[in-house]
């Protein structure tokens, strides 16, 4: 059964960082390419960023670019998300996702992926 389960959520202070953490089970992480989206409250679920099976490529929406990272460690199964210089619009359910490929073009919507978190709650304080 595959699992997928972030960590690392928070209430934190505008200009403050939180890292996101996304373990993986039963699947290969090495096999597929992994991303983070978020939803807010009313709004639709955004994609955030994305990262290809081997690190060797990243995607990141244009909202935080400069000032989210997302890397992975295949050998622990999991996925990272490095989020810096936050603001009050950053606050969101963060969910990680799996798309099975190895492959170098990464999906940018929700339909994209097939396996999906449980979601982790980010808090950004004014």
């Amino acid at each position: 059964q595959v699992q997928l389960v972030e960590s690392g959520g928070g209430l934190v202070q505008a200009g403050g960082s939180l890292r996101l953490s996304c373990a993986a089970s039963g699947l290969l992480l090495s096999r597929y390419i992994m991303g983070w989206f978020r939803q807010a409250p009313g709004k639709e679920r955004e994609f955030v960023t994305a990262i290809t099976w081997d690190g060797g490529s990243t995607y990141s929406a244009d909202s935080v670019k400069g000032r989210f990272i997302i890397s992975r460690d295949n050998a622990k199964n999991t996925v990272y998300l490095k989020m810096n210089s936050l603001n009050p619009e950053d606050t969101a359910v963060y969910y990680c996702a799996a798309r099975p490929s190895t492959l170098a073009t990464i999906p940018l919507t929700a339909q994209g992926y097939v396996y999906w978190g449980q979601g982790t709650q980010v808090t950004v304080s004014s």
